[in-house]
């Protein structure tokens, strides 16, 4: 095992440990150590960037009144070309609308229907190094593919049981499109992705990433004269395996109960790691947790009473692992929460809380080789559940505001001092 103490302004590289290059400027203190065919990248303290970084609008698409083009019934998906041409699909309007780089409207894509170029459900959509727009239909079992050329479509059919609208579709540089779909064959939540090359041929079905560590569940269980009726919930802020696929066409996968993260290379694994502390978990946070819990689990069981492990003294690490088009990593963090009053409350439903807890968004930002940038902390309304497109300095993210219009919003990346 080799181990280096360097202090970090650039992306480094590991082979230049033990060179006298005089005293290292300001930066992130790290440790890099090899073992075996891992290298391990764990930032001890500081960052490349000084301060917290925010975004800065730029370009904003989606009105709430004004030409049709621009209005949006509900964001599902985004992507972005080399060009910064935006690609929007809209859920509920089951079409892609396209804005050149300076929002103006382009052309709308697709539409309800079974034919070519025709949405059954469309759930995501991504784009290939040549420009080509690729949809993921559920409901028809395809992807729809629009392009290079203007009028341009294919389709290219896959096998699939089902696929989950909330998961993204990942494509890489070299052409392949990754597809993740739950098997139907088995009883279990089964998940595998298929690989499809350039032109839709099917070259690979692979295991979904996935940790050794089971998350805990907790189970209740009612018997009836018609039969056995059951509850399974999982243990409130236990950690969830995250795992994503980075542009270069290698899985990024990490659980969270550390701050640990697992980048594939054909030759090894380059691990990164970060010292800090996880957030905690308010006390009044893990009651109204474990009261939810226990009264989905008594509707069921009357007298269920708590049978697994304890909720955690504080959260995991991350919630969700992304990769920018950039190669850039990103790591959407878990934070303290702090109570909101719900405006809404009905108070004849026992499920309608007088107070919900809330979480800040911030992400983490390494370079692809482990260097820690640093934290970005998007503006309020900036949504993690359509995902963000990554790009150098750039972010295009989903915001509403609070009449709920939804907008698609170009960001630059400003570092505070």
């Amino acid at each position: 095992m080799r181990t280096c103490l360097l202090l970090l302004t650039t992306p480094f590289i590991p082979a230049a440990c033990g060179t006298d290059a005089g005293p290292a400027p300001a930066g992130p203190e790290a440790v890099v150590d090899t073992i075996g065919d891992t290298t391990v990248v764990r930032t001890l303290s500081g960052s490349l960037w000084e301060g917290e970084a925010t975004l800065v609008p730029e370009i904003s698409v989606g009105e709430l009144d004004g030409a049709e083009e621009y209005l949006f019934g509900s964001i599902s998906s985004i992507a972005v070309n080399d060009k910064w041409d935006l690609h929007v699909l809209d859920g509920q309007a089951q079409h892609v609308r396209v804005f050149d780089s300076d929002g103006g409207y382009v052309e709308t894509l697709g539409g309800r229907g079974e034919g070519p170029g025709e949405f059954g459900y469309a759930e995501a959509v991504a784009l290939l190094p040549d420009g080509r727009l690729v949809v993921r239909d559920s409901r028809n079992n395809r992807i729809s593919v629009f392009g290079p050329d203007p009028g341009q479509t294919d389709q290219w059919g896959f096998d699939a049981g089902n696929s989950g609208s909330d998961l993204p579709l990942h494509t890489d540089v070299q052409g392949r499109t990754y597809l993740t779909t739950r098997d139907l064959s088995s009883t279990d939540w089964v998940m595998h992705i298929i690989v499809l090359g350039p032109d839709g041929t099917h070259l690979d079905t692979l295991p979904e990433p996935s940790s050794p560590v089971e998350r805990p569940m907790l189970t209740a269980e009612h018997a009836a004269e018609w039969g056995t009726s059951s509850t399974s919930a999982h243990v409130p802020f236990s950690p969830v395996f995250q795992w994503t696929v980075h542009p270069g066409g290698r899985f990024i996968s990490g659980l969270p109960s550390e701050y640990r993260i697992n980048v594939l290379h054909d030759d090894g694994v380059l691990r990164i790691e970060r010292t800090t502390t996880p957030a905690p978990i308010h006390d009044e946070e893990r009651t109204r947790a474990r009261e939810r819990v226990e009264r989905s689990m008594r509707n069921t069981d009357p007298d269920w009473s708590w049978d697994g492990p304890p909720i955690p003294e504080h959260k995991p690490f991350y919630r969700e692992l992304l990769a920018g088009r950039d190669g850039r990593i990103w790591v959407r963090l878990a934070t303290e929460g702090h109570p909101v009053e719900n405006g809404n409350q009905d108070p004849e439903n026992p499920r309608s809380e007088p107070v919900t807890w809330e979480e800040s968004l911030r992400y983490d930002v390494f370079e692809p080789d482990g260097t820690y940038l640093g934290v970005v902390v998007p503006p309020y309304g900036f949504s993690p559940f359509v995902q963000p497109v990554f790009d150098g300095d750039h972010v295009w993210g989903v915001t509403r505001d609070e009449l709920g219009v939804e907008r698609v919003v170009r960001f630059r990346i400003e570092v505070g001092h």
